[in-house]
């Protein structure tokens, strides 16, 4: 019974520890002339500022926010007080240095998952991030969202899977290929009627955002 008693005690220690938001903000917006996603303006505030936020009031502690292209004038412009804000010197090298960064940030941090924000996606709020993040269940969890039962952001992953996932990660690809190794391991979580799935990725989706 002591055997049990311990296991107990450890899913309950796993349970109460919390889940960090992830936020990806690096990419240099290659395919909208070279502006950096985190800066386009959305309802007069640069964009990261909204994933942030996103990420709190969707029940998200601590934030870190990896940064990249034209981080300085990220740091000038964007009102992020209480993130931790991560350097990738390597973000041309696609979302995998960005994830690997994060992952490496919450290193020794009293968190038992992170849930991955993609700061080019406006559409999903903190409806949507609570609905993943009301999934976990300890360091081996790994869960996404789904729209219209497609796997999509964000996605949570526990903290005993992140060595594996860094390790995987690489261009821009960030975790897919360790996502669909896993992929019956994966909760979804159908979140396509509180979310819109959309990216900023061209000129054409910029309508997409409220200036």
């Amino acid at each position: 019974m002591a055997g049990t008693d311990n296991d107990s005690t450890g899913a309950r220690d796993a349970m109460d520890r919390a889940v960090a938001g992830l936020l990806l903000a690096a990419g240099g917006g290659r395919r909208l002339g070279g502006r950096p996603k985190a800066l386009l303006t959305h309802r007069g505030r640069p964009l990261v500022e909204h994933a942030a936020r996103t990420l709190r009031e969707g029940g998200c502690a601590p934030v870190h926010v990896v940064l990249g292209a034209a981080a300085d004038r990220v740091r000038d412009r964007a009102e992020l007080a209480g993130c931790v804000l991560v350097d990738n010197p390597r973000w041309t090298d696609g979302m995998g240095s960005s994830l690997r960064a994060g992952l490496t940030s919450l290193l020794g941090t009293d968190t038992g998952a992170a849930l991955v924000l993609l700061v080019d996606q406006p559409g999903v709020g903190p409806a949507a991030v609570a609905r993943v993040l009301a999934a976990y269940t300890g360091p081996d969890a790994l869960v996404s969202a789904a729209y219209d039962g497609q796997r999509g952001h964000p996605v949570l992953f526990g903290a005993r899977r992140w060595a594996e996932i860094a390790a995987d990660a690489d261009g821009d690809r960030g975790a897919r290929g360790y996502l669909r190794a896993h992929e019956s391991d994966i909760v979804l979580v159908e979140c396509g009627d509180v979310a819109q799935a959309y990216d900023i990725d061209t000129e054409e989706d910029l309508s997409q955002l409220d200036q």
